[in-house]
């Protein structure tokens, strides 16, 4: 959910919150805390076990009545038995710390792309910047949720691997790691670029899952533009999670009708966590399998039909 659109003072090229670019997007003040908990029960009503937040802020620097009623958003979203998740901009050590002693599950700070093709993207924040605020997250005993954007112009071949490299040799690998795939806004420096391709997407998700083997691979923006066929193949690629609901911060997003049927049709389930008090029954689903693995079974099976 985006608790406050629009009017950040950075540049990053891709983003229609950007108050340097005229995308339509009219900026809004924090939402009020019951709001929040209202679409938090709705999400969980629906089946999702993390419920995130968002807003439009380069930095928490001056915004301690800010901090204080995300505090309590994020208290609130724990209550109902759900993971909590914001993503604020930069945050110091002692924000960290306040967030954590709220109950806060994880912080999303994307690190977008490669050290090397960072600069082509955003110039009002250092890449360095973006590894600082993890490391506090990190120190305070938040879970890290940092991943990337596909498609800004970067060569995968090369970016990709960058993408990846940088987060798998933090000292923890990320607890979550997102691909978003580009959504190109009008009015931004990004709107009209040549659309990542399908496999090169597919490579970064399998490159992420073989290096970082415990990380949640989470699909993200962008994925209201891939038909099933394609999410499916990202699933046996290696993702596992999905961010769901009405919007993608200011996307539009897959809707929760949709992917429950979606979940349905190829025998998927959400997973469980600690923070969740959903319950699902323990059918049998989807099982992750390499190309030999899945090889033998069909040999094995093919065997036991000619046998017969």
């Amino acid at each position: 959910m985006n608790i406050k659109t629009g009017g950040c003072s950075e540049d990053c090229s891709y983003c229609a919150q950007s108050s340097r670019y005229n995308t339509g997007l009219n900026a809004t003040k924090l939402s009020n805390v019951e709001s929040v908990l209202e679409a938090a029960r709705i999400a969980k009503e629906n089946g999702s076990n993390r419920f995130c937040m968002g807003a439009a802020w380069r930095d928490m620097r001056g915004r301690k009545r800010g901090l204080k009623n995300i505090v309590e958003m994020v208290k609130g979203v724990r209550s109902l038995g759900m993971e909590a998740c914001v993503t604020l901009g930069m945050l110091d050590k002692e924000q960290a710390l306040e967030l954590k002693e709220a109950g806060l599950t994880a912080y999303n700070h994307n690190v977008d792309t490669s050290r090397e093709h960072y600069p082509n993207v955003i110039t009002t924040r250092s890449y360095d910047e973006r590894l600082q605020t993890l490391e506090n997250v990190r120190e305070a005993g938040i879970h890290v949720c940092s991943g990337g954007i596909l498609g800004l112009g970067e060569t995968p071949q090369t970016d990709h691997v960058g993408l990846i490299y940088t987060l798998a040799t933090l000292p923890e690998h990320p607890e979550s790691f997102p691909v978003n795939k580009l959504v190109p806004i009008k009015g931004t420096p990004m709107y009209g670029q040549e659309p990542v391709k399908f496999e090169d997407v597919v490579r970064c998700i399998a490159t992420a899952r073989m290096v970082m083997p415990k990380t949640i691979i989470r699909l993200a923006a962008g994925r209201i533009n891939m038909p099933e066929s394609e999410q499916m193949l990202c699933f046996m690629a290696g993702a596992n999670a999905i961010f769901t609901g009405e919007k993608m911060l200011t996307t539009d997003c897959n809707g929760w009708d949709e992917d429950k049927a979606m979940f349905e049709r190829w025998g998927l389930r959400p997973m469980e966590t600690e923070a969740s008090a959903v319950k699902f029954r323990h059918e049998r689903g989807f099982e992750s399998k390499t190309f030999a693995e899945m090889k033998g079974t069909s040999k094995a099976e093919a065997d036991a039909a000619t046998a017969a």
